[in-house]
Protein backbone atom coordinates (compact mmCIF):
# COMPACT_ATOMS: atom_id res chain seq x y z
CA UNK A 1 0.00 0.00 0.00
CA UNK A 2 1.16 3.43 -0.71
CA UNK A 3 0.51 6.79 0.85
CA UNK A 4 -1.35 8.89 -1.39
CA UNK A 5 -2.13 12.66 -1.19
CA UNK A 6 -5.98 12.72 0.35
CA UNK A 7 -8.34 14.25 -2.21
CA UNK A 8 -11.05 16.35 -1.33
CA UNK A 9 -13.92 14.28 -0.33
CA UNK A 10 -12.16 11.77 1.06
CA UNK A 11 -13.39 9.11 3.16
CA UNK A 12 -14.23 10.57 6.65
CA UNK A 13 -11.53 8.17 7.82
CA UNK A 14 -9.01 9.66 6.26
CA UNK A 15 -9.77 13.33 6.68
CA UNK A 16 -9.75 12.21 10.23
CA UNK A 17 -5.72 10.46 10.24
CA UNK A 18 -4.52 13.59 7.94
CA UNK A 19 -5.95 16.01 10.93
CA UNK A 20 -3.85 13.82 13.30
CA UNK A 21 -1.00 13.80 11.37
CA UNK A 22 -0.74 10.21 10.86
CA UNK A 23 0.00 8.43 7.15
CA UNK A 24 -3.16 7.81 4.91
CA UNK A 25 -2.63 4.61 3.13
CA UNK A 26 -5.63 3.98 0.08
CA UNK A 27 -5.78 -0.23 0.75
CA UNK A 28 -5.93 -1.80 -2.96
CA UNK A 29 -8.14 -4.54 -3.37
CA UNK A 30 -6.09 -7.93 -2.98
CA UNK A 31 -4.63 -9.48 -5.78
CA UNK A 32 -6.91 -12.51 -5.34
CA UNK A 33 -10.01 -10.78 -5.19
CA UNK A 34 -9.27 -9.22 -8.79
CA UNK A 35 -8.17 -12.42 -10.12
CA UNK A 36 -10.80 -14.51 -8.77
CA UNK A 37 -13.72 -12.18 -9.97
CA UNK A 38 -12.23 -11.94 -13.49
CA UNK A 39 -11.56 -15.58 -14.00
CA UNK A 40 -15.24 -16.10 -12.62
CA UNK A 41 -16.67 -13.66 -15.43
CA UNK A 42 -14.10 -15.42 -17.98
CA UNK A 43 -16.01 -18.62 -17.26
CA UNK A 44 -19.84 -16.99 -17.00
CA UNK A 45 -19.46 -15.16 -20.45
CA UNK A 46 -19.59 -17.81 -22.94
CA UNK A 47 -21.85 -19.99 -21.06
CA UNK A 48 -24.55 -17.00 -21.06
CA UNK A 49 -23.75 -16.11 -24.44
CA UNK A 50 -24.51 -19.31 -25.45
CA UNK A 51 -27.28 -19.91 -23.45
CA UNK A 52 -29.18 -16.04 -23.36
CA UNK A 53 -27.96 -14.48 -26.30
CA UNK A 54 -26.11 -10.72 -25.98
CA UNK A 55 -28.85 -8.85 -25.28
CA UNK A 56 -29.01 -11.02 -21.87
CA UNK A 57 -26.16 -8.93 -20.54
CA UNK A 58 -28.23 -6.08 -20.47
CA UNK A 59 -29.46 -6.94 -17.17
CA UNK A 60 -28.80 -4.65 -14.75
CA UNK A 61 -27.33 -7.31 -12.78
CA UNK A 62 -24.90 -8.65 -15.44
CA UNK A 63 -24.01 -5.00 -16.00
CA UNK A 64 -23.11 -4.39 -12.17
CA UNK A 65 -21.08 -7.45 -12.03
CA UNK A 66 -18.74 -6.48 -15.00
CA UNK A 67 -18.38 -3.22 -13.79
CA UNK A 68 -17.28 -4.53 -10.47
CA UNK A 69 -14.67 -6.19 -12.27
CA UNK A 70 -13.21 -2.85 -13.85
CA UNK A 71 -13.71 -1.19 -10.60
CA UNK A 72 -11.49 -3.82 -8.66
CA UNK A 73 -8.80 -3.55 -10.71
CA UNK A 74 -8.95 0.46 -10.87
CA UNK A 75 -9.57 0.68 -7.19
CA UNK A 76 -12.70 2.63 -8.64
CA UNK A 77 -14.71 3.58 -5.37
CA UNK A 78 -17.09 5.89 -7.94
CA UNK A 79 -17.93 2.62 -9.74
CA UNK A 80 -18.26 0.57 -6.42
CA UNK A 81 -20.73 3.52 -5.05
CA UNK A 82 -22.69 3.52 -8.58
CA UNK A 83 -23.08 -0.15 -8.17
CA UNK A 84 -24.10 -0.30 -4.58
CA UNK A 85 -26.68 2.44 -4.96
CA UNK A 86 -28.21 1.50 -8.02
CA UNK A 87 -28.37 -2.23 -7.81
CA UNK A 88 -27.89 -3.26 -3.96
CA UNK A 89 -31.35 -3.04 -3.46
CA UNK A 90 -32.30 -5.53 -6.27
CA UNK A 91 -29.22 -7.59 -5.37
CA UNK A 92 -30.85 -7.95 -1.61
CA UNK A 93 -34.35 -8.70 -2.77
CA UNK A 94 -33.05 -11.63 -5.24
CA UNK A 95 -31.06 -13.14 -2.30
CA UNK A 96 -34.43 -13.16 0.07
CA UNK A 97 -36.45 -14.61 -2.62
CA UNK A 98 -33.60 -16.97 -3.33
CA UNK A 99 -33.81 -17.93 0.12
CA UNK A 100 -37.52 -18.53 0.47
CA UNK A 101 -36.96 -20.57 -2.57
CA UNK A 102 -34.92 -22.86 -0.92
CA UNK A 103 -36.95 -23.05 2.73
CA UNK A 104 -40.38 -23.17 1.54
CA UNK A 105 -40.09 -24.06 -2.55
CA UNK A 106 -41.96 -20.72 -3.37
CA UNK A 107 -40.46 -17.92 -5.12
CA UNK A 108 -42.89 -15.16 -3.32
CA UNK A 109 -40.91 -11.82 -6.03
CA UNK A 110 -40.42 -14.08 -8.79
CA UNK A 111 -36.52 -13.20 -9.21
CA UNK A 112 -35.52 -16.09 -8.60
CA UNK A 113 -37.59 -18.85 -9.42
CA UNK A 114 -35.52 -19.73 -12.29
CA UNK A 115 -33.05 -21.19 -10.42
CA UNK A 116 -35.24 -24.80 -9.75
CA UNK A 117 -36.19 -24.57 -13.33
CA UNK A 118 -35.07 -28.41 -14.59
CA UNK A 119 -34.80 -26.77 -18.00
CA UNK A 120 -31.67 -25.15 -17.31
CA UNK A 121 -28.35 -26.67 -17.04
CA UNK A 122 -26.82 -26.93 -13.25
CA UNK A 123 -24.06 -24.82 -14.94
CA UNK A 124 -26.06 -21.79 -15.92
CA UNK A 125 -27.79 -22.30 -12.24
CA UNK A 126 -24.81 -22.62 -10.54
CA UNK A 127 -23.27 -18.90 -12.37
CA UNK A 128 -26.18 -17.30 -11.42
CA UNK A 129 -25.41 -17.58 -7.64
CA UNK A 130 -22.92 -14.70 -7.93
CA UNK A 131 -26.25 -12.81 -6.90
CA UNK A 132 -24.72 -13.69 -3.30
CA UNK A 133 -21.66 -13.00 -2.77
CA UNK A 134 -21.58 -9.57 -5.56
CA UNK A 135 -23.35 -7.14 -2.71
CA UNK A 136 -21.20 -8.45 0.21
CA UNK A 137 -18.06 -7.45 -2.11
CA UNK A 138 -19.72 -4.06 -2.65
CA UNK A 139 -20.14 -3.72 0.96
CA UNK A 140 -16.79 -4.57 1.45
CA UNK A 141 -15.20 -2.24 -0.74
CA UNK A 142 -17.75 0.92 0.86
CA UNK A 143 -16.34 0.08 3.91
CA UNK A 144 -12.78 -0.22 2.75
CA UNK A 145 -13.38 2.83 0.19
CA UNK A 146 -16.18 4.79 1.48
CA UNK A 147 -19.14 5.99 -0.60
CA UNK A 148 -18.93 8.26 -3.40
CA UNK A 149 -21.36 10.62 -3.31
CA UNK A 150 -20.83 11.04 -7.44
CA UNK A 151 -22.69 8.19 -7.63
CA UNK A 152 -25.81 9.11 -7.68
CA UNK A 153 -25.42 10.97 -10.98
CA UNK A 154 -23.48 8.89 -12.39
CA UNK A 155 -25.58 5.78 -11.50
CA UNK A 156 -28.53 7.88 -13.05
CA UNK A 157 -27.15 8.19 -16.30
CA UNK A 158 -26.12 4.41 -16.57
CA UNK A 159 -29.46 3.45 -15.61
CA UNK A 160 -31.67 5.55 -18.06
CA UNK A 161 -28.54 4.10 -20.66
CA UNK A 162 -29.15 0.48 -20.04
CA UNK A 163 -32.95 0.89 -19.39
CA UNK A 164 -33.77 2.68 -22.92
CA UNK A 165 -31.34 0.31 -24.27
CA UNK A 166 -33.47 -2.84 -22.95
CA UNK A 167 -36.61 -1.19 -24.48
CA UNK A 168 -34.92 -0.18 -28.04
CA UNK A 169 -33.39 -3.64 -28.58
CA UNK A 170 -34.84 -6.03 -26.51
CA UNK A 171 -37.17 -8.50 -27.07
CA UNK A 172 -40.99 -7.62 -25.01
CA UNK A 173 -40.84 -11.21 -23.90
CA UNK A 174 -37.99 -11.59 -22.47
CA UNK A 175 -39.01 -7.73 -20.52
CA UNK A 176 -35.65 -7.43 -19.76
CA UNK A 177 -35.38 -5.36 -16.64
CA UNK A 178 -38.77 -4.83 -16.66
CA UNK A 179 -38.80 -2.26 -19.29
CA UNK A 180 -42.46 -3.50 -20.86
CA UNK A 181 -44.05 -4.51 -17.57
CA UNK A 182 -43.59 -4.82 -13.89
CA UNK A 183 -45.16 -8.68 -13.99
CA UNK A 184 -44.72 -11.45 -16.63
CA UNK A 185 -47.98 -10.24 -18.60
CA UNK A 186 -48.07 -7.30 -20.70
CA UNK A 187 -49.65 -4.04 -19.10
CA UNK A 188 -53.18 -3.75 -20.03
CA UNK A 189 -54.14 -0.57 -18.28
CA UNK A 190 -51.15 1.48 -18.63
CA UNK A 191 -49.67 2.31 -22.43
CA UNK A 192 -45.98 0.94 -22.87
CA UNK A 193 -44.00 4.73 -23.21
CA UNK A 194 -45.88 5.83 -20.23
CA UNK A 195 -44.69 2.31 -18.39
CA UNK A 196 -40.98 3.15 -19.81
CA UNK A 197 -41.50 7.21 -19.31
CA UNK A 198 -42.58 6.18 -15.28
CA UNK A 199 -39.98 4.10 -15.23
CA UNK A 200 -36.91 6.04 -16.10
CA UNK A 201 -38.03 8.79 -13.74
CA UNK A 202 -39.45 6.67 -10.86
CA UNK A 203 -36.08 4.68 -10.77
CA UNK A 204 -34.03 7.42 -9.51
CA UNK A 205 -36.13 8.93 -7.13
CA UNK A 206 -37.56 5.60 -5.61
CA UNK A 207 -34.62 3.17 -5.94
CA UNK A 208 -31.52 5.43 -5.79
CA UNK A 209 -31.90 8.60 -3.86
CA UNK A 210 -32.99 7.12 -0.88
CA UNK A 211 -30.17 4.31 -1.36
CA UNK A 212 -27.53 7.64 -1.64
CA UNK A 213 -29.16 9.27 1.53
CA UNK A 214 -28.51 6.06 3.33
CA UNK A 215 -25.06 5.32 2.18
CA UNK A 216 -23.81 8.62 2.55
CA UNK A 217 -24.98 8.34 5.70
CA UNK A 218 -23.13 5.24 6.71
CA UNK A 219 -20.08 5.14 4.46
CA UNK A 220 -19.67 8.49 3.42
CA UNK A 221 -16.29 9.07 1.74
CA UNK A 222 -17.46 12.61 -0.33
CA UNK A 223 -17.13 13.23 -3.67
CA UNK A 224 -13.37 13.07 -3.69
CA UNK A 225 -11.46 11.60 -6.99
CA UNK A 226 -11.51 7.46 -7.22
Amino acid sequence: MSILEVPYGAPREWRVRMARGQPVTRRSVPVGVKVALTAFVVVLFPVYLDAYGPLHFLWLSDVALFMTVVAVWRDSRLLTSMMAVGVLPMELIWNLDFLALLLVGWSPIGLADYMLDPELSLLLRGLSLFHIPLPILWVWLLRRWGYDRRALVGQTLLFWAVILASYLFTDPADNINWVFSYALEPLRWMPPRAWLLAYLLGGPVVVLLPMHLILSRVADGGAGAG
